[in-house]
């Protein structure tokens, strides 16, 4: 004879923990059987859960709005912060370092003025490692702190009187060397890549500026090739290479702003030189 009834249906699968999850369909009021679940709790013993309560559970969590109260609001959205520069999310214990890390990464930002996504990253690094720099005084005073005090625990009136300070000091050093050499390590392998990354950033924005200022000479040259043909002609009728792709209407006219006369004559005669040269130019010469 079966140890259930005839209602009642048991069967087992297995789950992602590699235990198996018991499962019951138990007759209801309706005719309909009601499938239960028994998940496993902390005390060993399975815990039975309905289809009805699973729902349940389902509906208020998709009602949930997160933190309500003020403080719950602030300490969840200021706690982490989410980079500007590469997207990823950093957590901070308290809000003040929160607010002051997204600040610090805006202040490199602004400075470096980063373009395409490597120089975002380089950027996002350089001032992840010095914000990680700035950490490592707070540490060394922390570590001397705590050693200062655990000697004089062990002899208050001894240690407390000003002409043991300085051995105090020493052997504070002393029992804490192999920590303090360690942040000392740690800051000199920071200062170097960060001087190194500092100058592989400079680097690329050198490279990229110097494509930039050709592009929009050519475009200047264009320009001024066209005028010089036609002085009535329409602007927008003057074909721009890289106009709207490697540079904005805004950005080329500026570029021209800045140019003074001497420029402009120089990229006229190389525009009129390049002309000359051009595809029609050889053809007659040959």
């Amino acid at each position: 004879m079966s140890e259930f009834n005839h209602d009642t249906t048991m069967f087992a699968q297995q789950t992602p923990t590699g235990r198996p999850e018991t499962m019951f369909a138990q007759q209801t009021p309706t005719g309909r059987p009601e499938t239960m679940f028994a998940q496993q709790t902390p005390t060993g013993r399975p815990e039975t859960i309905s289809e009805a309560r699973l729902a349940a559970n389902r509906e208020n969590a998709q009602k949930s709005s997160g933190p309500v109260t003020p403080e719950g609001k602030a300490k969840s959205s200021l706690n982490a912060v989410k980079h500007g520069l590469t997207g990823a999310t950093v957590l901070f214990a308290n809000a003040d370092d929160a607010k002051n890390y997204a600040r610090h990464v805006a202040d490199y930002e602004q400075q470096f003025q980063p373009v395409s996504r490597e120089e975002r990253a380089l950027v996002q690094s350089i001032a992840d490692i010095r914000w990680r720099l700035a950490t490592i005084p707070v540490l060394e005073l922390a570590i001397l702190a705590l050693g200062s005090a655990a000697i004089i625990d062990t002899n208050p009136a001894h240690w407390n009187k000003p002409e043991n300070q300085a051995t105090l000091a020493l052997e504070v050093r002393r029992r804490n060397e192999r920590e303090l050499r360690n942040l000392q390590l740690q800051e000199n392998r920071l200062a170097r890549r960060r001087e190194r990354e500092t100058a592989e950033l400079r680097t690329l924005q050198a490279a990229r500026k110097a494509r930039e200022e050709e592009t929009l000479a050519a475009g200047a040259k264009a320009a001024l090739l066209g005028l010089h043909r036609d002085p009535n002609a329409p602007h927008s009728s003057i074909h721009i290479p890289g106009l709207g792709f490697d540079f904005s209407g805004e950005r080329f006219r500026a570029y021209l702003h800045r140019l003074k006369s001497a420029q402009r004559a120089i990229l006229l005669q190389e525009a009129l030189a390049e002309a000359a040269e051009g595809p029609q130019t050889q053809e007659a010469a040959a």
